[in-house]
């Protein structure tokens, strides 16, 4: 849940976002009710408003090391706007909803091509991400992993809320495999300040899950 003054706050970030493009309150508004009306979806456990909220928080904390700031708060509320757990496309259809929403109340499409751009690279393919603004996203969208023990066990257990329908053996194979294949990595975190900070605790959460999984 989220409480009603932080929503307010979100709204008043993403009219002040939009604001730079020159679109009015009155066309953004709308936009801004579609994307809260599917992030509040009931089968949204995890991938919701508080996720939105603390990725927010991590872009902002980067804010001196990104370029197009106002790009990446676009990129953040379209990243999970479509989350299917029986899908597969969920970033591309989230890039193309970014697309039809927000070309029509005049946001440049060189700034829709940058938003879908980094939507996309959240499917974390494990590329390197193609720009400064791309790798904050991505650390943004990751902080979680590095999250204090009892925020990360919530997390653990409200994507597996969202995963209900798989059943519990093949959830645990598929799940292992995703956290083995992030400990398998380099590093997790692009970005130094992430890196510094969460990178380590990442490591041990999901070591930790993975051994749950056994």
């Amino acid at each position: 849940m989220i409480s009603p003054e932080r929503l307010d706050a979100m709204q008043k970030n993403w009219v002040r976002t939009l604001d730079a493009y020159r679109v009015a309150p009155a066309d953004a508004y709308p936009v801004f009710d579609v994307l809260v009306a599917a992030y509040s979806a009931s089968e949204r456990h995890y991938h919701n408003l508080e996720h939105l909220g603390e990725m927010f928080r991590v872009a902002g904390r980067l804010s001196a090391q990104v370029d197009d700031p106002n790009a990446l708060q676009l990129a953040i509320w379209f990243h999970d706007a479509v989350y299917d757990s029986r899908g597969k496309d969920n970033e591309k259809r989230s890039g193309e909803l970014a697309v039809d929403l927000l070309g029509p109340i005049g946001v440049p499409a060189s700034t829709i091509d940058r938003v879908v751009q980094m939507i996309w690279a959240t499917a974390h393919t494990g590329d390197p991400p193609a720009t400064r603004d791309t790798a904050a996203l991505l650390d943004a969208d990751l902080a979680i992993l590095g999250a204090a023990d009892e925020r990360y066990a919530r997390y653990a257990a409200d994507v597996r809320k969202e995963y209900a329908w798989v059943p519990d053996a093949q959830y645990r194979t598929g799940r292992a495999a995703v956290l083995q294949r992030f400990l398998s990595a380099p590093r997790i975190y692009h970005t130094q300040l992430v890196y510094e900070e969460g990178e380590a605790r990442a490591r041990a959460n999901l070591a930790r899950e993975l051994e749950g999984l056994k």
